[in-house]
């Protein structure tokens, strides 16, 4: 039988205590509808993981401009607020806390999403990669318009109001998702940001998006209810650059000088990794982040178990795993095998089929 000592206690985050360390990880399920307003059926989603220690709703558009996946949720207006304040409510009934990852994809957008206007990134670079997934099906990326930088402020602002919105919509806190390929990874990494003005060039102006949107945010919220997503690693969305650990490292420093109450870091490889180097591990990110490290990207049981015995990570988050096992948690209490996730081919089609309908294994 598996060892969960440390996975399966208590820990203290953001003034609560946590009833175990596993994190259910945010994935974009395409259940939200074209108005992008969480519902009762997503309520239900949520309401049945509600035995993690944490879960991290799936990423969430503060805007129009950021929307690149098809029927994802928004917090961009008060629809939007009062759809999550259901899925909020729901998880009030548990002793989980909810957090929200807000989110702009950037370049990983397409034009059918933005009424023929291109998508927006740090610089004109286009994403090389598979088709994009669009309201008219599967398309080629475009290569996206810089934004200007006076649309750059607009963007923060953005940001603010959304981390506002996830306040009111009764959120235990947010998440920035300042990795995978989207927008703020844009402006961090030195392949997709050619910018000459003051967010680009440098790494103290390829870090200063985020750097600006976490004071924006911290006008609503306090810092120890603050996180931020990276992906050191990663080549999802077409991301890697040769620079990346000098770039990784230097934004642990600003979200630890900014006393934020968590980096949530893919350490793992699933996602693939571009192999500019050595891989940055969880150790790097202790020597320079003080707060909770979430570990996330392909845990199993056993390895969530030896980050956190091995005083690496604080929490670990999981993801796929969740979506047919809604009872993960228990499985892991009593050695119960997992069920099968192999059949993605329902996982992001319309209603509660592949959604909510996994079962809970009987002994759970």
């Amino acid at each position: 039988m598996p060892t969960s000592e440390q996975l399966l206690s208590e820990y203290p985050f953001a003034g609560k205590t946590l009833k175990n360390r596993v994190v259910m990880a945010p994935m974009t399920r395409g259940r939200a509808g074209t108005e992008r307003i969480a519902n009762d059926l997503m309520a239900e989603y949520y309401g049945q993981r509600a035995s993690a220690g944490l879960i991290v709703a799936e990423a969430t558009v503060v805007s129009k401009q950021g929307i690149g996946w098809v029927d994802s949720p928004g917090i961009y207006n008060e629809a939007q607020v009062e759809g999550w304040q259901k899925v909020t409510a729901k998880l009030k009934e548990t002793d989980t806390p909810l957090i929200l990852q807000l989110w702009h994809c950037g370049r990983a957008s397409h034009s059918s999403f933005h009424n023929g206007e291109l998508p927006v990134s740090a610089s004109a670079v286009k994403l090389n990669g598979d088709e994009i997934h669009t309201p008219n099906g599967k398309e080629e990326y475009e290569t996206p318009r810089a934004l200007e930088t006076a649309e750059v402020k607009d963007v923060i602002q953005d940001f603010s109001a959304a981390a506002k919105r996830a306040l009111d919509a009764g959120f235990d806190g947010i998440e920035i998702h300042s990795a995978n390929g989207y927008l703020l990874n844009q402006f961090l990494e030195s392949k997709t940001n050619q910018r000459t003005d003051e967010y680009g060039g440098s790494l103290e102006n390829r870090l200063r998006l985020l750097d600006e949107v976490i004071d924006a945010v911290l006008v609503h919220w306090p810092k120890e209810k603050i996180g931020v997503r990276l992906s050191p690693n990663g080549v999802f969305n077409d991301m890697g650059s040769p620079d990346f650990r000098e770039t990784y490292l230097a934004a642990a420093k600003l979200v630890d000088s900014k006393g934020l109450g968590f980096l949530h870091v893919m350490d793992g490889l699933a996602f693939g990794f571009h192999e500019l180097g050595e891989p940055i591990v969880l150790s790097d990110f202790r020597e320079v982040y003080t707060g909770t490290i979430i570990a996330n990207c392909g845990y199993t049981q056993e390895a969530a178990e030896a980050a956190i015995a091995g005083g690496h990570a604080d929490l670990v988050a999981i993801g796929r795993p969740y979506i047919t096992n809604p009872d993960l948690v228990e499985r892991f209490a009593k050695d119960l095998p997992l069920a099968d996730d192999a059949d993605t081919s329902v996982w992001s089609r319309p209603g509660a089929e592949g959604y909510t309908t996994f079962p809970r294994h009987p002994e759970s």
